[in-house]
């Protein structure tokens, strides 16, 4: 006997279906009637779940922060050298864009323009929280691998995830036609080939 898949609750909904608008009508400011509408629910409705838009987007946003950082969890105990982690953890952030074009748009900000600013300032915690991720893992590689970074860490960190958003919000703006994963995998293998030397042994 099958498990059936389980019927998502009204919340559920409400985000999957504001996701949807994202990606859908990207160039459009959501209102809380049009989603209402495409929930197929009252105004009422929706506020008994979310006191505000707002609250909505932030649930969007805790689920890609919860997503992320649980997967790059995982990389941190399966891969064990430098240069495997910060591919890998970048991979994952343009593969879950790739995979889910309305949150994208999230990630890129443009969307929360008009919006309140704690939505923009969660986004830029979570892109610090990134940034921090890929430094720590390069500091790390200079002590376990010996092995020492050709820049700072903390600007190797920045190059490492501007080039990431950079190619987020090349998606977006193509209305997603231009997918961040395009050609990645060449140009992670020049980066990474240019970000670590051996260090000098001591005479």
């Amino acid at each position: 006997m099958t498990q059936a898949t389980p019927t998502p609750s009204r919340r559920e909904q409400i985000l999957q279906a504001l996701a949807m608008m994202l990606e859908e009508d990207s160039g459009k400011r959501i209102t809380v009637s049009a989603l209402a509408k495409q929930v197929g629910v009252t105004e009422a409705a929706l506020y008994r779940h979310f006191p505000s838009k707002a609250r909505m987007f932030e649930s969007l946003i805790e689920f890609i922060e919860d997503s992320l950082f649980a997967r790059i969890g995982r990389i941190l105990e399966e891969e064990h050298e430098a240069l495997p982690r910060c591919g890998a953890l970048l991979t994952l952030l343009l593969g879950f864009a790739e995979k889910n074009p309305g949150l994208s748009r999230l990630l890129d900000g443009g969307v929360l323009t008009g919006e309140t600013v704690r939505l923009r300032v969660r986004i830029h915690q979570l892109f610090e929280r990134l940034e921090t991720q890929l430094k720590q893992i390069l500091r790390e590689a200079e002590l376990r691998e010996k092995r020492r970074i050709r820049l700072p860490a903390a600007a190797a960190a920045n190059l490492l995830l501007s080039t990431a958003e950079g190619r987020i919000s090349q998606y977006v703006r193509s209305d997603f036609k231009r997918r961040p994963t395009e050609h990645w995998q060449v140009q992670w293998a020049l980066l990474s080939a240019q970000l670590l030397e051996e260090s000098p042994q001591p005479a």
